[in-house]
C-alpha cells in the first residue's frame, strides 16, 4: 500500500489539502507528500500502485483516482483537472503516463 511509500500522517496532509475542490496542483501534492524527496524505488513503487490495471501505464481513469490511490479519503480529480495532469504527465503524447514520464514529472515538482 501507498503507506509501505509514504508516511500516512503525510498522505493525510496532501490530500487534505486539495479536498476543498481547489485546484488539483501537481507540485504542490508531490511536495506535500515529500514524494519529491523519496528514492526513485519509491517513486516507481507510487507509480505501480498508481497503476491499478498493472497495464504498466497511468491512463486518465486511473489519474482521476490519483488522489484515491494515495487514500481512500481522497476526491476524484474533475475532468479539467485530470486532462491538465495528463497534458503535463503525458510527454509522448500517447495518452497515458508511462513509469518514465511519472519519474520525471515528480523530479520536475
Amino acid at each position: 500500500s501507498m503507506t509501505d511509500v509514504i508516511p500516512e500522517a503525510d498522505i493525510n496532509k496532501a490530500i487534505h489539502a486539495f479536498k476543498a475542490g481547489e485546484a488539483f496542483d501537481f507540485k504542490k501534492f508531490v511536495h506535500l507528500l515529500g514524494l519529491n524527496k523519496r528514492s526513485p524505488a519509491d517513486v516507481t513503487k507510487a507509480f505501480h500502485i498508481l497503476d491499478k490495471d498493472r497495464s504498466g501505464y497511468i491512463e486518465e481513469e486511473e489519474l482521476q483516482l490519483i488522489l484515491k490511490g494515495f487514500s481512500k479519503e481522497g476526491r476524484e480529480l474533475t475532468d479539467k483537472e485530470t486532462k491538465d495532469l495528463l497534458i503535463k504527465g503525458d510527454k509522448d503524447g500517447d495518452g497515458k503516463i508511462g513509469v518514465d514520464e511519472f519519474t520525471s514529472l515528480v523530479a520536475e515538482s
